[in-house]
């Protein structure tokens, strides 16, 4: 059984999944958002977002972290900023020995939805529908995050064959 954290990065949310995976079938464990203090600065928001993960590393003990990659944004400054937010996960993956596999977008698109183009609500209606959650009123990070996981899972069957 592996146990997947998937992570899409964020300055202001950070949208989190855990899924266990027992060689076919996943199932949730938790999800959820790192909303770090709008009030605050970039240092603080980053030091809140690594020690929101830490806690989730040490809470559900994922064997996994999978990541959302930084997308190339016109905005150079939010692409930096969102790097950062990275920078985080990855940190936190590192200090606890965590192997820690990174995903495009498009890469994640494709495997949860089969179109690397797809929109959120495609990707969201897949997860929901992949994941049989009746209910998930979460914002898009929760279901990127799902998805981040979902296609680490689907990397794994890929390679296992």
């Amino acid at each position: 059984m592996i146990r997947v954290l998937g992570i899409d990065p964020g300055i202001n949310i950070t949208g989190y999944g855990v899924l266990d995976h027992d060689g076919s079938d996943e199932s949730v464990v938790t999800f959820g958002t790192i909303t770090p203090s709008r009030k605050k600065g970039n240092p603080a928001r980053l030091a809140h977002l690594y020690t929101e993960i830490v806690n989730l590393i040490r809470e559900f003990s994922p064997t996994e972290i999978a990541v959302e990659e930084a997308f190339f944004s016109k905005n150079a400054r939010t692409a930096f900023v969102l790097g950062q937010a990275r920078g985080m996960a990855l940190l936190a993956a590192a200090r606890h020995e965590l192997d820690c596999f990174e995903y495009a977008p498009k890469k994640v698109k494709l495997s949860v939805v089969g179109n690397g183009n797809a929109s959120k609500e495609q990707v969201q209606f897949m997860v929901k529908s992949i994941l049989s959650l009746k209910q998930l009123t979460e914002k898009f990070d929760v279901t990127d995050a799902l998805a981040v996981a979902l296609c680490h899972i689907n990397q794994l069957r890929t390679h296992m064959k």
